[in-house]
């Protein structure tokens, strides 16, 4: 810390080596865009490193990161919604069957090696239905495997608040998901 506070060089590529990953799939799960969450990324750095000063000693470097990230990354979002949402770009790649192409993540995380691409998929489908509070919650607990109290934190809520939001959060995706599965068109 003492050197990520007098800008030291080695230690900024240590803290975005470290935790590059983590806050990029973090985003990304917020946003469903590789191009703008690894913009949205590079600006959680940026901030990260010019308010290091500010961090208190009282919380971990990870769930700082991540409260920046999640800012950001909803910030990005209402920004987005309110003034690129009549716009499209000339560079859009088509849609098949009426979903958006999806691009891989750089590296697999733990629910990529598990999850068949069409499991992957449904539960991409549905995890956007979820109402985005609830959506957050569970993406930092099952998909980033944060504890309760490190959820808290990043979201700026109490526990309690954090283990009501996952609960509503997997029941949504549970009823969502259920007809899916249920039909036989796919098996977990």
């Amino acid at each position: 810390m003492t050197e990520l506070r007098s800008g030291s060089q080695p230690a900024f590529d240590w803290l975005v080596t470290h935790y590059h990953r983590p806050v990029f799939g973090l985003v990304a799960g917020i946003l469903y865009d590789p191009s703008e969450a690894a913009d949205v990324t590079q600006e959680v750095f940026l901030r990260a490193f010019r308010g290091i000063n500010g961090f208190r000693e009282g919380s971990s470097l990870k769930t700082w990161l991540y409260r920046i990230a999640v800012r950001q990354a909803l910030n990005h979002r209402r920004w987005s919604w309110r003034h690129l949402r009549q716009q499209s770009s000339m560079d859009a790649e088509p849609e098949e069957n009426g979903h958006p192409i999806e691009f891989p993540a750089p590296g697999l995380s733990p629910f990529d090696e598990l999850a068949s691409r069409e499991v992957q998929q449904a539960v991409q489908g549905a995890l956007l239905k979820v109402a985005q509070n609830f959506r957050m919650a569970v993406i930092l607990r099952d998909l980033e495997g944060m504890s309760y109290e490190e959820i808290a934190e990043v979201l700026g809520i109490s526990v309690g608040t954090v283990k009501s939001r996952i609960l509503r959060g997997r029941r949504a995706l549970r009823e969502l998901l259920q007809p899916v599965f249920a039909s036989g068109r796919m098996v977990p």
